[in-house]
């Protein structure tokens, strides 16, 4: 094609009327096809600015005979963008599609084999099915590996086709071809496939691993990811086999693409969970930090994805990272995004012998102008001081100098953090409270309120005035918000406990109870309230030992995220999910689960927080329809012992691929069928009476970072079944 540059003079709004004129004029006299191919270029440059040339349909595909490869890559474009939308005359480029099939260019056939996989109509899926087969065994591996792609997109649009007519077998066959290209595609369509709920459950055995293995070097940087990323799908039976295997694709740290990296470090990190050499897995984890600080060199977008799966990664293999603490040190022209995500990293890395320079680091963007980064300064402070005693006395210092400046959110935050410092370390910095109290107009939000509140009852019996200035809070009770009035109920309440002789305690005591229980609607708060007082009432004494019970102290357990949760979103590295963190499966409709894969060599500890993948199973239940009819079966009978499994339908795709005997699919049921590679062939059938009905039945699941037990969803083209 002509270069860019000279394009440009076709990106120009044209009318459909005109557009026809001149493709009917290219017709004479345009012995060199110059004049169909400029028209040609104005309609794709109108499709790419977002104008509809659909009109065009009849006479775009006239040039579809055209014996020139540029015409004929645009008219396949043309029918990409609007094929679908024109089902009742899709039927006139059949004769193309099969005709260009057959050519004798490589180039043609693997274009006509690709458009027509855009295209999902039944009458284009049809022709494709033959033509797709003889693509996949093609001589040219460029047509093979194009075909392969097709697959995936013939599964997407109809997958009992894909399966009846046996795609996903010669997609594993496909995986020892002798060019790595197609090896790579065919490994990725299978992964596609695998990725559905819907789909064949994609295994690796040890010899097909090796053989994608040596792949490896031969193909591009996509192949690369798509190979390392289906070692997620072998399940190692010996530690030998895990740790040779990390020992071939550890090389690939020094790639210079960085999704190669993140892929090769989610590989290393799966097969880690199955290895004993203690000294290879630190010898591992020291080869991995290298590569992630050389990603914070790159761009913005790509330090911020680097950042968040080197926050999973910490938490997991802390010694990654350990000595480098340095390098997230934020920079001056930091968006903020990536600085957020750096105070976080330098909070988990933080230890006692780097403790003084990261509280440095915390009090210098403390005195920033970007308010949520100063709020998480000041926070991370006070959240180090819990984490590592040797420094809570400099972090207390340091929340006492933030304090002083009278900057109302820093007061705010440090209000918030000391009183987790109290509650971590009991005792020890009572003295500060005098300070706290003389900021009290400063608190303007719930949440520092409620702390400054809890500071005051707590240790009413050392505030000398805690009577009056609890009063004075109380004051707009009845405005607070719900947080601040739960907290003003329990301080009263403290402050009657200790100082039960004076007066002014016992007023306030019941104006607080009068209120709470009379004239507030939140339930939760009215019944604190009708608590204490029936608490107060009964026994004084038994109520201050529950009011002023001893309190666990906090400690950072919470901040780690569960450990099978954690091991479930490193399956994940280097994708949205990682990002997020959460499981693909709460933000991508059909997204299948993943989740370790128990074998005699997975790890103790990977065991004990193992979440399994649960395949949904349907209620053996009948439904009662109200009314005259025949008699129904009760829920008993279903699920009676001697009642005898319904046997599939003679036309079931299913039942013909589990007759086979040396069938890759093992279908359990319709709903999760196992592709094994060439060495695991024989699969018996399984006997559920109602496997022909799939997954018909799904749940919601809660859009939290918590492990997945179970896939859901139905199959498409279920509706079928319902038609008999």
């Amino acid at each position: 094609m002509a270069n860019p540059g000279q394009d440009a003079k076709f990106f120009q709004r044209g009318k459909i009327e005109e557009f026809r004129a001149e493709l009917h004029a290219a017709e004479a006299k345009d012995k060199k096809f110059v004049k169909r191919k400029m028209v040609l270029k104005k309609i794709v440059a109108n499709i790419t600015m977002g104008t509809d040339m659909s009109p065009l349909f009849p006479d775009v595909v006239q040039c579809l005979g055209t014996p020139l490869l540029e015409i004929k890559k645009m008219v396949y474009l043309f029918l990409v963008s609007y094929g679908r939308s024109k089902p009742d005359q899709i039927h006139l480029v059949i004769p193309n599609f099969l005709q260009d099939c057959n050519d004798r260019n490589p180039l043609i056939r693997a274009l006509a084999i690709r458009t027509m996989s855009y295209i999902p109509i039944p009458v284009v899926t049809d022709a494709l099915t033959d033509n797709l087969r003889h693509a996949l065994k093609d001589r040219d591996p460029y047509v093979r590996k194009t075909a392969a792609i097709c697959v995936a997109k013939l599964y997407a649009a109809d997958p009992r086709r894909a399966e009846k007519e046996g795609f996903v077998e010669m997609l594993r066959d496909l995986m020892l071809d002798s060019n790595a290209t197609v090896v790579a595609n065919a490994v990725a369509a299978l992964c596609e496939i695998g990725d559905r709920q819907d789909g064949v459950t994609f295994r690796l055995n040890l010899t097909i691993a090796n053989k994608l293995l040596a792949a490896i070097p031969e193909s591009s940087e996509w192949g690369q990811i798509y190979i390392l990323d289906s070692l997620l799908r072998y399940v190692p039976e010996r530690h030998a086999d895990a740790e040779l295997m990390a020992e071939r694709i550890i090389v690939q740290l020094q790639h210079g693409n960085s999704a190669v990296i993140l892929t090769t470090i989610k590989a290393l990190l799966y097969l880690m969970n199955y290895m004993e050499n203690r000294e290879l897995i630190e010898y591992i984890c020291k080869k991995m930090g290298p590569p992630l600080v050389t990603l914070l060199s790159s761009g913005p977008e790509v330090q911020y994805v680097a950042l968040r799966n080197i926050l999973l990664i910490i938490q997991r293999r802390p010694s990654v990272l350990k000595n480098d603490v340095r390098v997230f040190f934020c920079k001056y022209n930091d968006p903020i995004y990536v600085k957020l995500a750096k105070l976080e990293i330098m909070y988990r890395l933080a230890r006692a012998e780097n403790a003084r320079e990261v509280l440095a680091e915390f009090q210098e963007y403390a005195s920033e102008v970007d308010l949520d980064f100063v709020r998480k300064a000041v926070r991370s402070i006070g959240r180090l001081a819990i984490k590592v005693e040797a420094a809570a006395d400099d972090c207390i210092q340091a929340l006492l100098n933030l304090i002083e400046t009278k900057v109302t959110y820093v007061v705010q935050e440090a209000v918030i953090v000391t009183k987790d410092i109290f509650r971590r370390y009991p005792g020890r910095y009572e003295g500060i409270i005098p300070t706290l109290c003389e900021n009290l107009d400063a608190l303007d939000e719930p949440e520092p309120k409620s702390a400054m509140v809890w500071i005051i009852g707590q240790f009413a019996n050392i505030i000398d005035n805690a009577d009056e200035l609890l009063d004075d809070l109380c004051f707009t009770f009845l405005e607070e918000s719900t947080e601040v009035q739960l907290a003003l109920l329990t301080a009263s309440v403290k402050l009657f406990v200790y100082k039960s002789q004076a007066e002014k305690a016992k007023e306030l005591v019941h104006k607080v109870l009068k209120w709470a229980t009379e004239e507030v609607d939140n339930p939760d708060l009215r019944d604190r309230g009708f608590m204490y007082w029936r608490m107060l009432a009964v026994n004084p004494t038994v109520a201050g030992e529950i009011v002023l019970a001893e309190k666990p102290a906090i400690t950072t357990d919470s901040d780690r995220m569960d450990r099978g949760a954690l091991d479930q979103l490193l399956l994940h590295t280097a994708t949205l999910g990682s990002i997020y963190h959460k499981n693909p499966e709460t933000f991508i409709r059909n997204a299948a689960g993943k989740a370790l894969m128990d074998s005699p060599a997975l790890n103790p500890q990977s065991r004990a927080v193992l979440v399994p993948l649960i395949r949904t199973q349907l209620p053996p239940t009948a439904i009662n329809v109200p009314g005259p009819g025949p008699v129904e079966l009760k829920a008993g009978d279903l699920s009676s012992p001697t009642q005898a499994p319904i046997p599939p339908s003679k036309s079931d795709p299913s039942a013909e691929s589990n007759s086979s005997s040396d069938a890759s699919i093992s279908e359990p049921s319709t709903s999760q069928r196992t592709v094994s590679s060439l060495e695991d062939r024989n699969a018996s059938a399984g006997n559920d009476p109602y496997s022909n009905l799939d997954g018909a039945f799904g749940t919601y699941m809660v859009d939290e970072p918590r492990p997945m037990t179970s896939s859901h969803q139905g199959r498409h083209g279920d509706d079928e079944d319902l038609l008999f």
